[in-house]
């Protein structure tokens, strides 16, 4: 099935269909196979206890779950290498990981993955879980474990990134708040002046530290934080057009969750794909997904407008999966797939 067509009307219709784009047919394996895209930012390891819940507790009013089940998933900036990996592109991943048991967990599921690690070892460092407890389903706590790199490490990752730079295609800068992205502004200007394209999936409000960036890809409460509540459609595309040009960024992709994605360009058309979710089970880690199959398609030198229908069809597909989860080429591409 082929990516919803991209349509000029200013507001999207939540839930509505569109038509097949006459365009965008199924990209050779072997296309997506010479694309090559360096992750770079925070990462963290995504762990699920599944299990039974048959009693309240007598110690305080909570369900006691026995935990029968343990998953561990990539999170982060490793969810998002994982999804340009399973496109069967040539994903490398820039981050700082800490030397311990989550750490280590992190490093064997990218060899899992097949995910290029570049990584830089804190020994200090609290590798980030975000651990998730579930019954039938549901998730019913989530407990997270952080802290910040080391300056020195942080360092050493952007001299790494300075020789990873010349051998790949796209530059994506997944943030997460982690600390990871502290030398973000020097990464992108690096490489633009090197002739690539930089991706930017943001976070917080200061969006000063992205500039120069070609696409970044925020969600709507992202977008409100940093240019507050719009009024109208009208109203969200001058903010998004006063923003961009402000920051020096090409186009703004705003994905908007039940409503689809729009995306602002410099041309100053706005772009509407409306959501192609067939059933919503899971949004965790969409916006990975999103921002992954954006950057493959970019660097198989995929018209910008293409990449966004067929990213808006991979968001479909995972938000169907539970937790963080990848779409392969044939979910993508199915019939069509080569």
């Amino acid at each position: 099935m082929r990516a919803p067509e991209l349509s000029k009307e200013p507001a999207p219709q939540a839930g509505s269909g569109a038509a097949r784009p006459a365009g965008i047919a199924a990209v050779p394996r072997e296309r997506l196979g010479q694309a090559r895209v360096l992750i770079v930012g925070d990462v963290m390891l995504d762990r699920y206890w599944f299990g039974d819940v048959n009693r309240i507790s007598p110690e305080a009013p909570v369900p006691v779950v026995h935990v029968q089940r343990q998953e561990d998933r990539l999170g982060g900036a490793a969810n998002v290498a994982r999804n340009a990996a399973a496109l069967g592109a040539n994903a490398g991943l820039l981050c700082v990981v800490g030397g311990d048991e989550p750490g280590e967990r992190i490093v064997e599921l990218l060899k899992d993955s097949g995910v290029a690690t570049h990584l830089e070892r804190d020994p200090e460092l609290s590798t980030t879980i975000k651990l998730r407890v579930l019954s039938r389903q549901q998730q019913l706590l989530r407990v997270d474990f952080e802290n910040t790199p080391a300056h020195e490490a942080l360092l050493a990752g952007l001299a790494r990134f300075d020789a990873l730079l010349a051998s790949h295609d796209v530059i994506l800068m997944s943030d997460y708040a982690k600390g990871g992205l502290t030398h973000v502004t020097q990464m992108i200007a690096k490489a633009r002046a090197a002739g690539k394209s930089v991706l930017v999936d943001p976070k917080g409000d200061d969006w000063e530290r992205y500039r120069g960036a070609t696409l970044i890809t925020p969600n709507r409460a992202e977008l409100r934080e940093v240019v507050g509540q719009w009024k109208s459609e009208a109203d969200l595309h001058a903010r998004v057009d006063a923003l961009r040009a402000s920051l020096e960024i090409d186009a703004l992709l705003l994905t908007r969750s039940e409503e689809g994605m729009t995306l602002f360009t410099a041309d100053g058309e706005a772009l509407t794909a409306p959501a192609d979710a067939r059933e919503v089970y899971d949004v965790s880690g969409a916006g990975d997904t999103v921002i992954a199959t954006l950057a493959v398609m970019l660097a198989a030198k995929l018209p910008l407008v293409d990449a966004v229908a067929l990213a808006n069809r991979a968001a479909g597909i995972v938000v169907g999966k539970l937790g963080t989860a990848t779409v392969d080429y044939d979910e993508l591409f199915a019939p069509n797939a080569r």
